[in-house]
């Protein structure tokens, strides 16, 4: 049986049309491994979150990537309340250093020092 040529033809004899007709497929298949390659990962960065959420159930794609997006929502608010946890403390610490600094020029104002203003002054040099 002698090779058809209908399967056989060269690249060149092939319309431009044609020829992303033939590469169609194998460009989506990419595409698809791609994708459930991507998930594979997902599902193997998150297993922990996964076995809190579903322990013993199997995993369909949809799931991996509702509990992806659950924790990474979770991520992002932990680290917003961790930023203004943060700037508060800042907050704090500029407010009290600036109090201190106004007792202490408040203080050294005056001439006359009593024991309570050397213990004060003595106190907030520490």
């Amino acid at each position: 049986m002698a090779p058809s040529t209908a399967f056989m033809e060269p690249d060149n004899l092939l319309t431009p049309k044609e020829k992303n007709k033939l590469r169609k497929p194998v460009v989506e298949k990419m595409r698809r491994d791609r994708i459930n390659s991507s998930i594979e990962q997902l599902k193997l960065l998150l297993e922990k979150e996964f076995q809190r959420h579903q322990p013993n159930s199997k995993l369909e794609k949809a799931d991996i990537l509702e509990v992806a997006v659950s924790y990474l929502k979770q991520q992002s608010q932990l680290q917003v309340k961790s930023s203004f946890h943060k700037s508060s403390q800042f907050d704090f610490r500029e407010g009290y250093s600036r109090c201190l600094q106004e007792a202490f020029h408040f203080l050294s104002l005056h001439k006359v020092r009593t024991e309570t203003q050397t213990k004060l002054l003595s106190h907030f040099q520490k």
